[in-house]
């Protein structure tokens, strides 16, 4: 049961990404420019707390 849900929230998740992408396209690329944004946000964050600890934490 849990295997059919998961499908299905996929393919609701796939259906709505296609239609904000199909209905308005500059919104669908802002989305994604802010999604690239947090990801590569984080991988700094991530990079600055290992640059710190291997630094001695201090």
């Amino acid at each position: 049961m849990a295997v059919n849900s998961k499908r299905a929230a996929v393919y609701i998740l796939v259906v709505f990404i296609l239609y904000v992408i199909i209905t308005d396209p500059a919104k669908a690329a802002d989305y994604v420019q802010i999604g690239f944004e947090g990801i590569s946000d984080a991988a700094k964050a991530i990079g600055d707390f290992f640059t710190w600890l291997a630094d001695g934490a201090q």
